[in-house]
């Protein structure tokens, strides 16, 4: 646990007092960081150690980028809360010069990401052909999670972020995970441009996501696991994180026969039966909810959804800590 003196002395400098300002306002590149301060990278990358020493940031290595990001909110919280009160909340110079930087920043990250989709929108737009419009899933997944708001929201596979876009809102806390760098920096365009500052981006494997168990409510995992080639322990990965209670979506393809989407498009599996999805609910201890098919193309889009049971040995414990207490 890093101590109070780390904490003042990580503060003891002007630049990462910038750093910290920018990083409040959004994830950013050693590169970017180094970019808007105006300074070498290895002094950029200096002053970011220190402050990851102290807790205040922490470091995300995607491919051959490092994104820099608050640290513990329970550890940053108070220090923006004191730095706040002790300026009146108005910035100085450097905070003016800053934001203007960090303005050209998104509007570089915004060109990069319109050339992206430019080069692959054919493709994209290929897939979408076959199915029912995307406004009509995206309608039925609001329908069936509800209005209920969300703790703790995980999108498993997040691509450009569309899932945080539509359900971040009513999340206290939203990270998307995906394997692709590219589209990570994809998503940090678009979450940026919505202004969903509480959405985390951290790349990572289905197979192995960054959260401890029982951490979320809801697990959202949007036409990803027909790239997988264990769907059953994608899906055990997902329910390991769910709280009791905790809600898992699948949205996906019903078994089809187009199999140029394996060659072409790196789909591992051609779509999935109801069958094969509720036998691995029963396997990772979720129970199935509700299953709605989505018809109107060459490919059904299908929706399952399920919630993490409550193990014996979790019902065990809390009947062991009721009995205590009585």
């Amino acid at each position: 646990m890093t101590n109070p003196p780390d904490i003042f002395r990580a503060l003891a400098d002007s630049t990462r007092l910038r750093v910290l300002a920018l990083l409040r306002t959004m994830e950013l590149s050693v590169g970017e960081l180094a970019q808007v301060l105006g300074q070498s990278q290895p002094r950029v990358s200096r002053h970011v150690k220190i402050l990851c020493d102290a807790g205040l940031a922490e470091r995300r290595k995607e491919g051959s980028w490092v994104f820099v990001a608050l640290g513990d909110r329970e550890r940053v919280q108070p220090v923006f809360a004191a730095l706040d009160a002790w300026t009146g909340g108005q910035g100085d110079h450097w905070a003016v010069a800053d934001s203007a930087r960090l303005a050209a920043v998104r509007a570089d990250r915004a060109a990069a990401a319109a050339e992206w989709f430019e080069a692959n929108a054919g493709q994209w737009d290929a897939i979408r052909s076959l199915h029912v419009a995307d406004s009509e899933v995206e309608s039925a997944m609001a329908r069936v999670l509800g209005e209920a708001q969300v703790r703790q929201l995980i999108d498993i596979g997040t691509g450009t972020g569309r899932m945080l876009e539509l359900f971040g809102p009513r999340a206290a806390r939203a990270l998307g995970i995906d394997r692709s760098s590219e589209m990570l920096r994809l998503a940090r365009v678009k979450l940026g441009e919505r202004g969903l500052d509480h959405a985390e981006l951290r790349q990572a494997d289905l197979y192995a996501l960054p959260l401890g168990d029982r951490a979320a409510d809801l697990a959202i995992v949007h036409h990803v696991l027909h790239f997988a080639q264990q769907p059953g322990a994608a899906i055990a990965e997902a329910a390991r994180v769910l709280e009791a209670g905790g809600r898992l979506l699948i949205v996906d393809f019903a078994p089809h026969e187009r199999e140029e989407l394996r060659t072409r498009n790196n789909h591992a599996r051609l779509g999935f039966s109801d069958e094969q999805m509720l036998g691995w609910f029963e396997a990772s201890e979720l129970a199935p909810v509700q299953i709605e098919t989505l018809e109107g193309g060459e490919l059904t889009v299908k929706l399952w959804l399920a919630r993490k049971q409550i193990s014996r040995g979790i019902e065990d414990d809390d009947t062991r800590l009721e009995a205590r207490a009585a």
